[in-house]
């Protein structure tokens, strides 16, 4: 959907995602749905939301993954 955010899970990404990289990816996600690079003062407040909201769910998600093959199976997180 949006070729700026980039895969975060392993094998792709070497070590666990970070927090900054979990969150670009959302800031990325929630710009292209919404079509603003950076709303207006009045639709912050929504928009960090959510950020928040899509930077939780990755995070989840990622913690969840059970990444089998290459070394073993393992959990990304």
């Amino acid at each position: 959907m949006c070729r700026s955010i980039k895969t975060l899970r392993p094998p792709v990404l070497a070590e666990e995602a970070t927090e900054d990289e979990i969150r670009a990816a959302a800031l990325q996600y929630v710009r292209k749905v919404s079509g603003f690079r950076a709303p207006a003062a009045h639709n912050q407040e929504v928009f960090d939301e959510a950020v928040e909201a899509v930077a939780k769910a990755t995070a989840e998600l990622l913690a969840g993954l059970e990444i089998r093959g290459g070394a073993g199976a393992r959990r990304a997180s």
